[in-house]
């Protein structure tokens, strides 16, 4: 599932870059694997209930606690400050996380997902074409998947960033102000995306396949990853596991997770039957197109500085 930011990055990033490098690394000496989850992370909500996690690891001496968090950077935060050592989040949250100096490593990953993001407009708006964006406001969360996303759509139609007036806005606000007309267009992430065809019936006019991946990241803390990969790597087939089951039964998964998460079933089906599911380990081909997306951060000046995202592999024997 896609990660839920519910605030600006560029606001949480500020903090990070003022924190991160005085904060003690994650660890869990103590045997006890600190999950890190989203309200959206449905995969992990189910491991959760099931204390599937729990049984696979226990054979291992490990047992496993959950915390949740409402977004991507503060989720990264909680792994260096030692309250997790492994979580879900976007693209974009490492990125940002990794500038700031963050010690961690990106653990496992699910499959491209192009169709889960989009550019939307209400649907009896005179806009078109992702050219008909020109001079139009357009609302996103700053620094988020869909920021690159919004780029590289502009750019692929002969437009620039400057082409368009931004409207940096967390998904709440921005439909709030999609929902009062105050924005001409909106670049959103499921299943906020979800929620706006079918309860404000928007209209996608491009979602991001062919342009951008939108991958979902585990990222855990480098101490953990390092000493403990056969930890990670069992809470990774785990995850996998359950990904599986949920590809094959997502109406039920969408009825279940439902009032977990207070959103209608319906919605949680829609964004679903659109994702592609199943975790598996970060190789060299995943990284290089995240570093592309890190390339363009640097040159839209959203990251203070020019990263390697190689630098922040697992790397195991």
């Amino acid at each position: 599932m896609r990660n839920w930011l519910g605030r600006s990055l560029a606001l949480a990033v500020a903090g990070l870059l003022l924190g991160w490098s005085a904060l003690p690394s994650a660890q869990a000496r103590d045997k006890v694997f600190r999950i890190a989850f989203q309200k959206g992370g449905g995969n992990l909500i189910f491991l959760k209930e099931r204390g599937i996690l729990e049984q696979k690891l226990a054979p291992l001496g490990w047992t496993v606690s959950w915390n949740e968090f409402q977004a991507g950077p503060q989720l990264l935060e909680s792994l260096n400050i030692g309250a997790a050592d492994f979580g879900p989040v976007g693209e974009a949250p490492p990125i940002f996380a990794q500038a700031a100096g963050a010690n961690i490593v990106y653990a496992g990953y699910e499959p491209a997902s192009p169709r889960n993001e989009a550019i939307i407009v209400p649907k009896d708006s005179p806009i078109k074409t992702i050219p008909d964006l020109r001079k139009k406001r357009v609302a996103l969360n700053k620094g988020s998947n869909v920021n690159y996303f919004l780029v590289r759509a502009l750019e692929a139609n002969g437009l620039t960033y400057q082409d368009i007036e931004p409207v940096y806005l967390a998904p709440a606000d921005a439909r709030a102000a999609f929902e009062r007309r105050a924005v001409d267009a909106w670049v959103i992430w499921d299943p906020y995306y979800a929620a706006a065809e079918i309860g404000l019936g928007a209209r996608s006019i491009a979602d991001a396949s062919g342009l951008a991946a939108n991958v979902s990241f585990y990222i855990a803390s480098r101490p953990i990853a390092e000493e403990n990969p056969k930890v990670l790597t069992t809470v990774l087939t785990a995850i996998d596991e359950i990904d599986l089951w949920i590809r094959d039964n997502r109406k039920q998964y969408a009825a279940e997770l439902s009032p977990k998460i207070g959103l209608p079933a319906d919605i949680i089906e829609h964004s679903v039957n659109r994702a592609e599911l199943g975790a598996r380990r970060v190789d060299a081909s995943v990284l290089a197109e995240q570093q592309k997306i890190a390339d363009v951060f640097t040159r839209l000046k959203l990251i203070p500085k020019a990263i390697n995202v190689f630098d922040a592999e697992w790397k195991t024997e």
